[in-house]
């Protein structure tokens, strides 16, 4: 038995009927190199046989009585692999159109508390004979750095690496069906679920040393506040455009309101080396490329919708502060707030101003402490805090009040060498954040092989032409390579014309 930590679990309490705290991966495989041919009967076995190897796929909720505290984990008894690894398909020959309506589809659905938060959908159908696959996990389980690595637990850096992993599961030795297979010499037991006195027991216990931390907590505030102040007030005297962002200073746009149960999803890909090229000449970090990159897109956007603000918008951005293997069963992630400068015409202007406010930015997140959100959520009560969401959601409060942020921006390093899935190469993954009520759109974005994986998730009662947004993202790479004088992804087919994409799926040239 594991208690959630306070920020796991208010990913639980901030979800409601049209806000859903989970994430996903959308991923394309191609099969060809699965030993023997791909099956889905056989990959689900394969990953059946592999899950004892993170415990994390298995546990599942225990709610506190009288809400007394957070939750904790405890192992599924009557875990059913049957329920999380699904088959569906896409009318052939489907592209990435129609991968991206079907995960939408997927990410406007809750799930089920009463077993563990994860399905993966394996999807069939699309072009040149691809295998896709959505990845689906509550907030509250992961976050983008411990998804990664629970991924991880799946994946292979060969086709066929049987001497490491030994066989898959055989006739002779299948659990009875639905039940997920143990790995050789290991045997799942399942604990038995805590009785309510261990529970109320353990909570009044857990409150009673949160109540000493809390005073000190409170003084530990006080004074990373006044650093904080210090950190704006020293120094030559800066612009606003070089501080970090302030919450509530956002301008509102469509994508700024209550949100709806629906989701959808637009994908595209573009070559890292694009932006490391841009970073290399113009003195600023990959991120800080990035975030141009989405600010040139966005004002594109907007200018065509007629609501082009005159003020910069407001991004929130995850960082992550996992220390090492230990703590990366959870969330350690604090956030920056980030201004994008979509009034500025001129898209060199808009990099150094990104450049010079994330540097702020950083100064003030350092100043502030990046454990803050993580040890006041410790502190959250469970009714007050999920009877609060409700009542936001239900009232469309963020109809009403200026926004907090206007979008989240996240980005994910991935590996550099090829990884496989029962045999099944990984080309493309497309990481899928959460919108919530206010910030209509998430923009997330993973590294992989040489390549940028953007995945934007939004409802799409604000944002209806989501694929217009995701259109403008490799035009706003090209925008700034040519202010620079450096060769566009134009100029590069020009000259190659085998690297004009000849499906969906084809890798951007690198």
């Amino acid at each position: 038995m594991e208690r959630l930590s306070g920020l796991d679990a208010s990913f639980l309490y901030l979800e409601t009927p049209s806000l859903h705290m989970h994430v996903a991966l959308a991923m394309v495989f191609d099969p060809k190199t699965v030993p023997g041919g791909y099956s889905f009967d056989s990959i689900k076995a394969a990953i059946g046989h592999r899950i004892p190897e993170a415990p994390v796929f298995r546990r599942r909720l225990v709610e506190v009585p009288l809400a007394l505290d957070h939750p904790v984990w405890i192992d599924d008894p009557d875990f059913d692999i049957d329920y999380h690894i699904r088959l569906t398909a896409v009318p052939r020959p489907g592209g990435l159109h129609q991968l991206a309506d079907l995960a939408g589809d997927i990410a406007g659905h809750q799930l089920d508390r009463s077993r563990p938060l994860w399905e993966l959908w394996f999807v069939e159908g699309l072009d040149a004979e691809q295998i896709g696959l959505v990845a689906k996990m509550h907030h509250s389980t992961v976050d983008g750095v411990s998804g990664a690595a629970l991924l991880s637990v799946l994946f292979d850096l060969e086709p066929d690496p049987a001497a490491t992993t030994g066989p898959g599961p055989t006739p002779d030795t299948d659990p009875a069906p639905g039940r997920s297979s143990p790995s050789p010499g290991t045997t799942p037991t399942a604990e038995p679920i805590p009785s309510s006195i261990e529970l109320v027991t353990q909570a009044l216990f857990s409150r009673a040393m949160r109540q000493v931390d809390l005073t000190r907590e409170v003084l530990r505030t006080g004074r990373r506040l006044l650093d904080v102040r210090k950190v704006r007030l020293s120094g030559p005297p800066r612009s606003n455009r070089t501080k970090a962002a302030l919450p509530l200073s956002a301008p509102r746009t469509s994508f700024n309101a209550a949100v709806t149960r629906r989701r959808s999803v637009a994908m595209c890909s573009t070559p890292l080396n694009d932006v490391k090229r841009l970073k290399n000449h113009t003195g600023t970090t990959v991120n800080d490329v990035i975030l141009a990159v989405c600010t040139g897109a966005l004002r594109s956007f907007l200018d065509r919708q007629n609501e082009l603000p005159d003020k910069p918008l407001v991004a929130v951005v995850p960082v992550s502060v996992h220390t090492d293997v230990a703590t990366r069963s959870s969330n350690r992630v604090s956030s920056m707030f980030v201004q994008l400068p979509v009034d500025l015409a001129d898209p060199i202007e808009r990099l150094e101003a990104i450049h010079e406010g994330t540097k702020g930015a950083k100064e003030e997140h350092n100043a502030l402490g990046a454990d803050m959100l993580l040890n006041w959520a410790e502190h959250a009560t469970p009714t007050v805090f999920a009877n609060a969401a409700r009542l936001y959601s239900r009232m469309r409060l963020a109809d009403r009040h200026r926004p907090i942020a206007n979008l989240v921006i996240s980005n994910v390093p991935g590996p550099d060498s090829p990884l496989y899935l029962c045999g099944a190469e990984l080309t493309a993954g497309f990481p899928l954040g959460p919108v919530m009520d206010g910030m209509g759109l998430n923009i997330t974005i993973m590294s992989y092989r040489g390549t940028l994986h953007w995945g934007l998730m939004a409802c799409p009662e604000s944002i209806p032409q989501l694929w217009r947004l995701v259109a403008d993202i490799p035009l706003a790479v090209d925008e700034l390579l040519y202010h620079t004088g450096l060769a566009t992804a134009v100029d590069r087919r020009a000259e190659d014309e085998d690297a004009v994409p000849r499906s969906d799926f084809d890798v951007p040239n690198r």
